[in-house]
C-alpha cells in the first residue's frame, strides 16, 4: 500500500475544526464530504459542539474510538500544531491542513509550519498543505470530496494537482462544463511535506490515471528530479504530464555579466527541466484541458501523417494550416484509398487530403470516408471536422465515428463546430472517449501535442561519449584564482581551465607596450587578433577593444594604442593590464556556449548561434547540468537554423560532434567546479567536420561556495 493512499482513499476521515456554522470553512468542507456521499466513516472534531449536521462530534481526535486514516485540520497555526501532535498519538496515517497563516505569511506561522513538517516526517505521516483547498477522489468506491468545491466531479482518468486552491475551484467548474472526469484531484498549498515529485510518482503508479495535469507556481528541485520524472514519461507505462506554470513573463537575471545570464532567466530553467524530463508545458487552462482530453483517450499517432475529413472547405484549410504549424504533415493517400473514396463520395467531393465530403454529407458518407482513410498505411491519425448545416446529422455522424474508432488503434480527433446544433453529437463522442473540440485549430494543436509525445517516446538514445577530463588541474587553477582574489577570468586563465575539459584555444601572449605588441605579433605569425586585458572590461567588442586581422608589426603597434585608448574611454576606472595577442582562428561558424548558475537548481547550460547577434535574435537552447551526449545533441538540433551546421546550400558541414563533446565537457566543468557563476564562450568557432572548434573569446566569473 502506498502512503498517499491514506490521503486519496482513506477508510475514515476526521475533520478537526469542523463547525456547525454555515459559511465557515470547517462547516462547508464537512458538509461537502457528507453531500458527496463519502464511502468511508466521517468524524467531526470540535470541543465546543455536540454534533454537526446530525453527526456526533468529538472533543479531540484522541477520543474517537476507531482508527482514523486521514485527518483534515482546519485550525489556526498554534491549535493546528497541537492537533498534529494529537494525530501522531492517535496513529493517523495522513494529514491535510487546509487553513492558512503559515509560511505564506512568514514569522511565527513559518516557524510553526516547519515544526509541523518535522513532526510529520519523524512519524512518517504524509502531510498536504498547509494553505490548500483539500483533496478529491470521485471513484465510486471512495467518493471523497474533502474540499471547498460544492460538487463532486465526474469520475475519469485525469489526475490534477495545484499550488493554487482558488484555481482548483475554477478548474473543477470548467471541467464540469466540458464533461471531463478526474481520477485524483488535490491542492498542495505550501508544500511543507508532500510536493509535485511525490504526487507525480503516485499518479504514475495509479492504474486509473492516464494523464496528469499540474498547475505550478514554484518547483522544489530535488536531487535526481529530472531522471525520476523522465521515468514517469518514458517507462513501460508512460504517463503524460501537462504543466501550466505561472510567472512566465517574469524578468530574468537583473545584473548578468554574461550573454547567457542576460538570456536565461528563471523561465529558461523551468523550460530546460521540462524538456529534459519530457513534461509538456502549456500556456492556458484551456490548452491544459484540450491536451488532457486528447491524452485521456490513450492513443498516440505512430507518425506525423495526418488525414483531414471535412464537410466545409474553410475549416479544412484552417485545419491544414494548423496541422503544419503543429509539427504534422498531410498524408498522401494510396491508390486504394483514392479508389475507395471515389466509390462512396459524390463527383463534386475533393478526394485529395483534406477530403471534402461536401456540406450535404449524411452520416454514411462520413463513415465511408473515415473507413477509407483510417485503413491507409500512410495515415497515422485523422482529424474529423463537421460544420452544422441544415442537412447535417451530428448524432448520426458521431455514432459512425465511434463505430470506426472502436475498431482501430489510430487516434481520431474531432471538431464539431458550434454549440447548440452539434451538442448531441459532441456529447456522444465525449461519452465514448473520442476527443472532440469546437474549433479546428484546437483539434490540430491537440493532435500535434500527441505527436510531440510520440517523438519523445521514440527519441534516439545514443551511447555516451567516453571523455577524459583533467579535474585535478582544473581544481588547482580555480583555487589559485580565488586565493588571489580573482573572480573574473579572461582568456589566459579561462582558456587554461577550458583546456582541462577538451576545449582548444590558440596560445596567447600579453603585450604591455606598443613595441611589445609589434614584436609578439611578428613571432606568433599573421594574421593575429588583439584584445584588451582588463577585469573591468568584460565585453570587449562593446568597448571597441578588439582588433581583428592584424597583418604587420606596424598595424599591431597602432592597434595596441587604439585598444588601450578605447578601453580607457569605455571605462575610465578600468585597470588595463595589457593587450592579449593570439593567432586568428580559421574560418568557421560562430556559436555560443554558456552557463548561468541558479540557486536551488544548479547550472543552466546554453547553446546557440554566437557573435554579436546572440542577444538580438535570442536563438538559443537551454539544459540543466549535468547533461550527456543525447541532451547535447538535442540542444544543438533544437536551435532555429541548425541546418547551417549541416552543410546548407553547399557550405561545408561543420564539426557537430565536437560541439556535442564540448557541451558535455562544459557540463562536466561546472559540475566539478560549482564556484563557476557565469561563463560565456562567444564565439566558439566551429570548423569543418573533423577539424574541431576554437575558443575565440571567453568570460568566466567565480563566486565563493
Amino acid at each position: 500500500m502506498d502512503k498517499l493512499d491514506a490521503i486519496f482513499a482513506p477508510t475514515s476521515v476526521a475533520v478537526l475544526g469542523a463547525s456547525a456554522t454555515p459559511g465557515k470553512v470547517g462547516h462547508d468542507i464537512f458538509a461537502n464530504i457528507l453531500r458527496g456521499e463519502y464511502a468511508g466513516t466521517l468524524y467531526p472534531v470540535n470541543p465546543k459542539a455536540r454534533s454537526i449536521l446530525c453527526v456526533r462530534c468529538y472533543k479531540s481526535i484522541t477520543e474517537i474510538p476507531d482508527p482514523v486514516d486521514m485527518a483534515m485540520i482546519i485550525l489556526p497555526p498554534k491549535p493546528a500544531l497541537q492537533a498534529v501532535r494529537d494525530c501522531v498519538e492517535k496513529g493517523v496515517r495522513g494529514i491535510v491542513i487546509v487553513s492558512a497563516g503559515f509560511k505564506e505569511v512568514g514569522g511565527e506561522g513559518a516557524e510553526i509550519e516547519d515544526e509541523i513538517a518535522g513532526i510529520c516526517r519523524k512519524a512518517e505521516i504524509p502531510l498536504i498543505g498547509p494553505n490548500c483547498l483539500g483533496v478529491i477522489n470521485p471513484h465510486p468506491d471512495v467518493r471523497l470530496n474533502a474540499s471547498f468545491s460544492t460538487h463532486l466531479p465526474e469520475y475519469g482518468n485525469i489526475s490534477f494537482s495545484s499550488q493554487s486552491g482558488a484555481l482548483c475551484t475554477a478548474v473543477l467548474d470548467f471541467a464540469m462544463s466540458r464533461g471531463y472526469g478526474f481520477s485524483k484531484f488535490i491542492s498542495i498549498g505550501n508544500k511543507a511535506d508532500v510536493d509535485e515529485s511525490d504526487l507525480l510518482r503516485y499518479y504514475h503508479r495509479d492504474p486509473e490515471t492516464r494523464v496528469i495535469m499540474v498547475y505550478m507556481e514554484q518547483l522544489r528541485m530535488r536531487a535526481d528530479f529530472v531522471n525520476q520524472i523522465k521515468h514517469i514519461t518514458s517507462a513501460h507505462r508512460p504517463t503524460p504530464i501537462l504543466v501550466i506554470k505561472s510567472g512566465k513573463t517574469a524578468s530574468g537575471a537583473k545584473a548578468a555579466s554574461s550573454h547567457t545570464g542576460a538570456l536565461a532567466g528563471s523561465e529558461a530553467v523551468y523550460n530546460a527541466i521540462f524538456q529534459e524530463a519530457g513534461i509538456i508545458r502549456v500556456d492556458t487552462v484551456d490548452e491544459l484541458f484540450d491536451y488532457a482530453g486528447a491524452f485521456s483517450a490513450n492513443r498516440l499517432p505512430s507518425g506525423s501523417r495526418t488525414a483531414i475529413i471535412t464537410n466545409a472547405g474553410g475549416p479544412g484549410i484552417i485545419a491544414t494550416d494548423m496541422t503544419e504549424v503543429s509539427g504534422l504533415k498531410l498524408a498522401k493517400f494510396s491508390p486504394e484509398t483514392d479508389a475507395a473514396l471515389r466509390e462512396h463520395l459524390p463527383p463534386t467531393a475533393n478526394f485529395n487530403n483534406p477530403v471534402d465530403v461536401i456540406g450535404d454529407a449524411p452520416s454514411k458518407r462520413y463513415e465511408h470516408a473515415l473507413d477509407a482513410v483510417i485503413k491507409d498505411d500512410g495515415v497515422d491519425c485523422v482529424l474529423m471536422i463537421l460544420t452544422p448545416q441544415s442537412m447535417t446529422d451530428a448524432i448520426g455522424t458521431a455514432k459512425a465515428i465511434v463505430n470506426i474508432y472502436n475498431n482501430t488503434d489510430k487516434p481520431i480527433i474531432c471538431c464539431f463546430m458550434g454549440v447548440v446544433d452539434v451538442s448531441a453529437g459532441s456529447k456522444y463522442l465525449q461519452e465514448h472517449h473520442v476527443p472532440v473540440y469546437s474549433f479546428p485549430e484546437n483539434a490540430a494543436r491537440a493532435m500535434g501535442t500527441l505527436y510531440e509525445a510520440t517523438r519523445w517516446l521514440t527519441r534516439n538514445i545514443l551511447p555516451q561519449y567516453d571523455l577524459k577530463f583533467d579535474r585535478e588541474r582544473a581544481r588547482q587553477i580555480v583555487d589559485d584564482c580565488l586565493k588571489s582574489g580573482k573572480t573574473a577570468l579572461g582568456e589566459h586563465d579561462g582558456n587554461r581551465l577550458l583546456q582541462c575539459y577538451g576545449f582548444y584555444a590558440p596560445p596567447v601572449e600579453v603585450a604591455t607596450s606598443a613595441e611589445d605588441a609589434g614584436r609578439i605579433a611578428d613571432e606568433i605569425g599573421y594574421p593575429v587578433v588583439m584584445k584588451v586585458v582588463s577585469p573591468q572590461v568584460l565585453h570587449k567588442m562593446d568597448a571597441k577593444a578588439v582588433m581583428l586581422d592584424i597583418e604587420t608589426p606596424q598595424d599591431a603597434e597602432q592597434a595596441y594604442t587604439d585598444i588601450v585608448n578605447n578601453a580607457a574611454a569605455y571605462n575610465p576606472e578600468a585597470e588595463i593590464q595589457g593587450v592579449m595577442i593570439t593567432r586568428m582562428a580559421e574560418k568557421g561558424e560562430e556559436v555560443i556556449l554558456g552557463v548561468n548558475k541558479y540557486p536551488g537548481f544548479g547550472h543552466l547550460l546554453m547553446f546557440g548561434f554566437g557573435g554579436i547577434y546572440v542577444e538580438l535574435f535570442k536563438n538559443v537552447s537551454f539544459r540543466l547540468a549535468p547533461i550527456g551526449r543525447n541532451n547535447a545533441r538535442r540542444m544543438i538540433r533544437s536551435v532555429t537554423g541548425y541546418q547551417i551546421l549541416t552543410g546548407y546550400r553547399g557550405k561545408p558541414k561543420s564539426d557537430i560532434e565536437t560541439i556535442e563533446k564540448l557541451l558535455v565537457g562544459l557540463s562536466g566543468l561546472v559540475t566539478d567546479i560549482p564556484e563557476i557563476k557565469e561563463l560565456d564562450i562567444n564565439p566558439l568557432i566551429v570548423h569543418e567536420e573533423g577539424k574541431g572548434a576554437t575558443v575565440a573569446d571567453i568570460i568566466i566569473t567565480l563566486e565563493e561556495e
